[in-house]
């Protein structure tokens, strides 16, 4: 099956046709299948991407948020094919374009021909990669859903380990980055950040910025979607009831591309965030708040 993959991977990028075309809605002009961050549906004639009905339902769904990165998201998606099929559970994988302005859409469109595990899901705008995780949650068709960055810095071969931990009575677990080849200035605004966003929010996180993640579908029915989701879903989780445990995981150093955060773009919308997640914290409800749940 690796070597499956591999081989189709290297036809599609060879193909004469570099330029990635979605699937037509009949009847519904471009512009407006794109809209309000949802999938392109496929017409009733051509296969769905994605597990067929005579395929066994996936018990995973791998979620891959991006923007900009045609460098790292075919072998990123190279490395999840294999890690889940050696793996042995029903699988699938979802794209989530951000809106891309590279070549990321083509690079997905080869990656969907070579994997039929895969889907690729797309923004009409760019909204961000909270929303681009809500919106691979709200496709998943998996009773545990996957998330991990697409800049190839989150080890694919350590999902297994991920989902080893969501043991029975653990509703998420959430990747410790122990060992970070990141910069110093990263590594230390990360440090400072994640103390004060426990300190204010009254939840500790090891890691909070580790999108690194493995969570049972059914624990995101109501977690509510906004910008900086990403950073806050254990703590949104711990609010509601559930049970949320950390596991250390591989972090390796990006190879391409370029980060999409630094400290200007994070430090005081995290400092608001915190302050909302303070009050979100006496207004939240239980999720399993019926009887038998």
């Amino acid at each position: 099956m690796v070597g499956t993959f591999s081989h189709r991977l290297a036809l599609a990028s060879r193909s004469s046709c570099p330029q990635y075309t979605p699937p037509a809605v009949p009847g519904l002009p471009f512009a407006q299948r794109v809209t309000d961050a949802t999938t392109l549906e496929p017409t009733p004639s051509a296969p769905r991407r994605g597990p067929a009905a005579s395929e066994a339902r996936p018990r995973v769904s791998v979620v891959l948020p991006c923007f900009n990165e045609e460098e790292c998201i075919e072998s990123v998606a190279r490395e999840v094919v294999e890690a889940m099929t050696a793996s042995g559970e029903p699988f699938e994988l979802l794209l989530v374009d951000d809106a891309s302005t590279d070549r990321t859409l083509d690079a997905m469109g080869r990656v969907a021909s070579a994997a039929p595990q895969a889907r690729i899901l797309r923004h009409a705008i760019r909204s961000g990669q909270s929303a681009a995780q809500a919106t691979g949650f709200r496709a998943a068709l998996g009773e545990i859903v996957v998330t991990l960055d697409a800049d190839g810095q989150n080890p694919p071969h350590d999902i297994p380990k991920l989902l080893m931990a969501l043991a029975p009575g653990i509703d998420a677990v959430c990747g410790v980055r122990r060992t970070r080849h990141d910069n110093f200035v990263r590594k230390l605004s990360s440090k400072i950040g994640n103390g004060f966003r426990n300190w204010v929010t009254g939840h500790h996180v090891t890691d909070a910025g580790c999108a690194f993640r493995a969570i049972r579908r059914d624990a995101l029915n109501e977690v509510p979607v906004f910008n900086g989701l990403h950073r806050f879903l254990p703590t949104l989780l711990t609010y509601q009831g559930f049970r949320v445990a950390e596991v250390d995981v591989g972090h390796r150093p990006r190879k391409a591309g370029v980060s999409k955060y630094g400290i200007g773009n994070r430090m005081f919308r995290g400092i608001a965030d915190c302050i909302a997640m303070r009050w979100w914290r006496r207004r939240a409800v239980l999720a399993r708040r019926t009887l038998g749940t």
